[in-house]
């Protein structure tokens, strides 16, 4: 299967820059999987389109402010820094732009000198490793001076708001350096509406790295590495989950992350607690084991993404929905619409 298979045409203007003033206002297109139809709708009409009885999954992850300016100590050049995980205690695999510029030893000074970073190594894979150094709490530091991560294709700086607005409503563990923004059309209020109708939710957290934006460079998409991230499903969560499948209750994905998590946790064919890393990339051909239907944002071309969701619905049909939402001029992207696949 070729990458040029999962590409198309998006004029800018459809790639959504900020989010809308309400959450749940974004549009909903629904894609029905047996009978090949689309149905428009908005978010916050999510619940009549749902079975009745159904369970959804979500990734509570919480973005972290993972993006650092600082300035390299004597020469004073910009550097930028991408926090990507913490592999000892203060010393942390990054992306650094420029990384030509950091040689082994590099001191890294941000803010008013109340962090530093010296660049311990940089392997072949294109990051760096440093080790940080300040008094405090890493965290509260961050928070005042770290920014959110946002995507490239959101082209103006990050703001007060979107420490709000990139992250959905029910984020509680940090550890990623971008959003399931499937998740963020959802208000508490709609939350409990569905709860109040029936429909239970149960939690699992995938710390979103760079391996889930990490462009496809390889024609032949099965040759393609993806990134490990970190995933964590709790045996009670995995319980719920497993009684509603022996039930014939339909479980619904908030987001590809949550696909992956429970496909992850599912290569035997039923679904188990899980907690470590994952390199699972879903394409086309691939059979799922653990979900029925998905909520999910739109990607970009030639994305694993694209090609998970192409997986879950047919390459042929996602396609039409594509052509379909660009038709009637969805937003695309992070802050943009949503697809709710049956």
């Amino acid at each position: 299967m070729k990458l040029t298979d999962f590409d198309y045409h998006l004029p800018p203007d459809r790639i959504a820059q900020s989010p809308l003033q309400q959450r749940d206002g974004s549009r909903l297109l629904v894609v029905d999987r047996e009978a090949c139809a689309f149905h428009h709708t908005r978010f916050s009409q999510i619940g009549e389109y749902l079975p009745n009885d159904a369970l959804l999954v979500l990734n509570d992850t919480k973005v972290i402010p993972a993006r650092l300016i600082g300035r390299k100590s004597g020469t004073g050049g910009k550097i930028e820094l991408l926090l990507i995980r913490e592999k000892e205690p203060d010393i942390y695999e990054v992306l650094a732009k420029p990384r030509r510029s950091l040689r082994i030893g590099t001191q890294i000074v941000f803010g008013n000198r109340i962090l530093t970073a010296e660049v311990l190594a940089k392997p072949d894979d294109g990051h760096c490793i440093v080790r940080f150094n300040y008094d405090g709490e890493f965290s509260a530091i961050l928070a005042a001076i770290g920014m959110m991560p946002l995507p490239p294709y959101i082209q103006r700086p990050p703001n007060a708001e979107d420490k709000v607005r990139y992250q959905s409503v029910y984020a509680a563990t940090e550890g990623a350096i971008a959003a399931p923004t499937a998740g963020l059309h959802f208000t508490q209020e709609l939350l409990e509406e569905l709860k109040n109708n029936g429909i239970e939710i149960a939690m699992l957290t995938l710390h979103i790295g760079p391996g889930t934006f990490q462009p496809v460079k390889v024609e032949n998409i099965q040759t393609h590495k993806m990134h490990a991230e970190y995933i964590h499903l709790a045996e009670t969560e995995t319980n719920w989950i497993r009684t509603a499948r022996e039930a014939g209750r339909k479980i619904v994905a908030i987001g590809t992350t949550v696909v992956r998590s429970l496909e992850t946790a599912s290569m035997t064919g039923t679904v188990h607690p899980y907690s470590g890393y994952s390199e699972l990339f879903i394409y086309p051909g691939y059979r799922f084991n653990a979900v029925d239907a998905l909520v999910t944002n739109f990607h970009l071309p030639k994305s694993t993404l694209l090609m998970l969701v192409s997986a879950f619905a047919g390459k042929d049909l996602i396609q039409q929905a594509y052509q379909e939402a660009l038709q009637h001029k969805y937003r695309f992207y992070s802050y943009g619409d949503a697809m709710l696949i049956l």
